[in-house]
């Protein structure tokens, strides 16, 4: 089921409802769509996540298939960072599409698509 968002919300209060209080909220919910739909830029940390992704596929692009553990050995910028970190990049590169997983012997690769 799918959860209901606020505009959702508001579309059902609209519809049941009639004068100032209808107008009210229908510019309530153009400010929530609007607000929501609005284009952000990017955080210091996202930007900085962009850098690294960079950096993986640069690693990987000698075509060897590599665990996280590995990745994060052979990328500088990972040195510090967690493995959950490291993980949870290579997991966004992957459903992008810009690299494959393959498992062997339960054990996950990774490689450039």
């Amino acid at each position: 089921m799918k959860k209901m968002t606020y505009v959702d919300a508001l579309n059902a209060a609209i519809e049941l409802t009639e004068g100032e209080v209808r107008e009210k909220l229908v510019a309530l919910r153009d400010a929530t769509a609007k607000r929501n739909a609005a284009d952000r830029k990017p955080t210091k940390t996202q930007t900085a996540n962009e850098g690294i992704k960079a950096d993986i596929l640069a690693l990987l692009a000698d075509g060897q298939a590599r665990t996280v553990s590995e990745i994060m050995d052979g990328v500088p910028s990972l040195a510090d960072a967690s493995n959950q970190k490291a993980a949870s990049l290579v997991r966004q590169l992957k459903d992008a599409g810009a690299i494959v997983r393959e498992e062997v012997k339960r054990k996950a690769y990774f490689k450039i698509a």
